[in-house]
């Protein structure tokens, strides 16, 4: 199995490189290939704009990023950068993204990774998201440290719950673009848990990807479950993510 890790952190000594490392590994040695694209070393723009694309674009008088994507994937005039990571995503069938939760989301040179490679024409297209996703048959896991405890991204915590905190990365990322998502790990305040906690966590980092085939998909609600309108219809429970009834 091919695996692709995307590691956003930018020092190499941090837990998060020791969880880069446990990851690369443990999943080696299982018998998988594993590519690492560690954003901070390869000085990766994650700035989305004109130089996306070469040639002339499609209307030199407004910008349109979606179309720009578009006209490339389609004529094969994405810029060298993003066409290498939009390689390394087509050959994988693990994809596990790799960082701190910086206010409450991905860092920001992973958040541009993202809107550069998961672009219009090779993520998504109209009718191809969510259960018809480009990228259907692929599984992708978020593995994160944060700064807190595990109370306060508890359901009843202050900082919220940690699953409705990377609801915008597991559905709006991940699931729309048509991934099967798994549980993420979390390692929580790494900096404050002492020597045995931070290996506790690492051991327990191991296992998960060792086990990572047969572990239980989060649940997304499937395409019948909603309406002509895109919510989910009377009698539908709510059961995923951040969605409730109403």
């Amino acid at each position: 199995m091919n695996v692709l890790i995307v590691y956003a952190h930018p020092e190499p000594k941090s837990f998060n490189g020791a969880m880069k490392d446990v990851a690369v590994e443990a999943l080696t040695a299982a018998g998988h290939d594993v590519v690492v694209s560690d954003l901070y070393s390869m000085g990766f723009n994650p700035v989305a704009g004109h130089d996306d694309f070469e040639g002339e674009p499609s209307n030199p008088d407004f910008f349109s990023l979606p179309i720009e994507q578009t006209k490339a994937c389609e004529k094969g005039t994405t810029s060298p950068d993003i066409a290498a990571e939009m390689e390394k995503l087509k050959r994988a069938d693990l994809v596990i993204f790799q960082f701190p939760v910086w206010w409450f989301g991905m860092p920001a040179v992973l958040k541009g990774w993202a809107d550069r490679v998961f672009a219009r024409g090779f993520a998504y297209l109209p009718g191809r998201k969510y259960d018809t996703g480009m990228f259907k048959g692929k599984t992708a896991m978020v593995a994160t440290t944060t700064g807190t405890s595990a109370d306060t991204y508890a359901p009843d915590g202050i900082d919220g719950d940690i699953l409705t905190v990377l609801w915008p990365i597991h559905n709006g990322l991940l699931r729309y673009s048509g991934f099967d998502v798994l549980p993420p790990f979390v390692a929580y305040m790494p900096g404050r848990v002492g020597e045995d906690g931070r290996q506790a966590y690492l051991e327990a980092y191991k296992k998960r990807l060792v086990e990572f085939e047969t572990t239980p998909r989060l649940f997304f609600h499937p395409k019948e479950d909603y309406g002509a309108n895109e919510r989910l219809k009377p009698g539908v429970l709510a059961r995923s993510g951040v969605q409730r009834n109403v």
